[in-house]
């Protein structure tokens, strides 16, 4: 049995996924990235081959991915994460046609082939107006867990209108918001639906051809689920494995390796 591994290393989260040869999920592993970026992507590899039950000695091929791919020392080579969201998006849902891939440093709208081949993709401009940094920073002014922001957001009915575009005057538009009296359910109402907004404009300069997977961290928020759903007109694909979508299309990427250094053995095999 051959064993692939995909490690996608992100600005915030360090993503590990390890694949058998019918593409099964054997494991998958979290860690926070840090400022370790090398040694982030070995302990989420190790995580996950604990996970697995597997030595590192079985795993034939390993790709890194993300912003801190070259970091994965202990890998075989690189592939893009526009590249391993599209590969794993389609993937997990296979009439993916648009993928809107939300991390903490950047949103990129990609659009695929019903191979996962990339078609096209754009990426929000230098400012995080449309990332998971736009929403830490909301979260740091109101002095909440990123893991509240949605299930607060989702209790809003008057959502406030979020005018600024950079995150770093992000803190301030929202504590502006606050001392007018208006409701933290409403302010993080507006704060979601800005990003939606500015994450919609992305998809359609690619082209919004349904059925669109989320993916990236922001996938596990429902309240931009929600706001993303609502702006769209239809209901995004995601699962709890959305988060893991690089990864998986790296572990896919490192699977087609150790297929394709099968395939002269093979045919000398059939000839003889």
């Amino acid at each position: 049995m051959a064993y692939a591994a995909g490690v996608d290393v992100g600005s915030t989260q360090t993503k590990a996924v390890i694949i058998d040869e019918s593409k099964r999920i054997l494991a998958r592993s979290l860690v926070d990235t840090g400022a370790n970026v090398t040694r982030a992507a070995e302990h989420a590899f190790q995580e996950a081959l604990q996970g697995g039950d597997l030595r590192e000695e079985e795993v034939e091929y390993v790709v890194g991915t993300g912003y801190g791919r070259y970091k994965v020392t202990f890998g075989n080579t690189q592939v893009t994460e526009i590249s391993c969201h599209g590969r794993g998006a389609v993937h997990l849902f296979p009439g993916t046609h648009t993928v809107l891939d939300m991390g903490g440093q950047d949103t990129k709208a990609i659009r695929v082939a019903p191979t996962g081949e990339i078609v096209d993709f754009c990426m929000n401009d230098k400012c995080a107006a449309g990332t998971g940094r736009f929403l830490g920073a909301a979260a740091s002014a109101l002095e909440l867990s990123l893991g509240e922001l949605g299930p607060t957001a989702l209790r809003g009915e008057r959502p406030v209108k979020i005018s600024t575009t950079c995150t770093v005057f992000a803190e301030s538009e929202v504590l502006s918001w606050l001392g007018k009296g208006k409701k933290i359910e409403d302010i993080l109402l507006g704060v979601h639906q800005s990003i939606a907004q500015r994450s919609v404009g992305l998809l359609r300069r690619v082209g919004i051809d349904p059925e669109v997977t989320f993916t990236g961290g922001v996938a596990r928020n429902q309240a931009m689920i929600a706001a993303l759903n609502e702006r769209l007109g239809l209901t995004v694909n995601v699962s709890d494995q959305s988060h893991y979508i690089g990864a998986i299309g790296a572990a896919l990427f490192a699977l087609d390796h150790i297929v394709a250094s099968r395939a002269p053995a093979r045919a000398v095999e059939e000839a003889s």
